[in-house]
């Protein structure tokens, strides 16, 4: 497989994974403020098939694709560069937040919640830097 194919399949499954890191914490928040049945059980069922459905094929791929693309020749010479590491550092933190929210979807269906909207909100946030982050450190390279 071409070194493009497998950068175009990354970003796709990327995409896919943002997505569904920007929009699980926000179901969270819905969900903390739901004070009724239906509500609650409506909110397992989105927040499970999101998380197991579309975030973890997309993070597996992501970072199949991903990993891949260091093997290639432009690949193994990054990973001697700045950048590169602390792109790594920052997936590998995405990676915890993504099996938190994991942790989370397990909670609530449990009813076991025990954190307010506000708190979802802000964790809600938190993806948004490391996707600045990383995108800056992928495009610019800077050290």
């Amino acid at each position: 497989m071409t070194y493009l194919i497998l950068k175009a399949l990354h970003l796709i499954f990327m995409v896919a994974w943002f997505a569904g890191i920007f929009y699980l914490p926000r179901l969270f928040v819905y969900h903390a403020m739901s004070e009724d049945e239906a509500s609650n059980e409506r909110f397992k069922v989105m927040e499970r098939k999101l998380y197991w459905g579309i975030m973890l094929p997309s993070m597996v791929g992501t970072l199949v694709f991903g990993f891949w693309m260091l093997f290639t020749p432009a690949g193994a010479a990054w990973l001697s560069m700045g950048w590169m590491h602390a792109k790594l550092t920052l997936i590998a933190l995405l990676v915890a937040f993504h099996h938190y929210c994991g942790y989370l979807v397990k909670q609530f269906k449990k009813d076991n919640n025990t954190k307010g909207h506000k708190f979802y909100r802000v964790i809600n946030e938190l993806p948004v830097l490391v996707l600045v982050l990383v995108v800056f450190l992928a495009v610019l390279k800077p050290f």
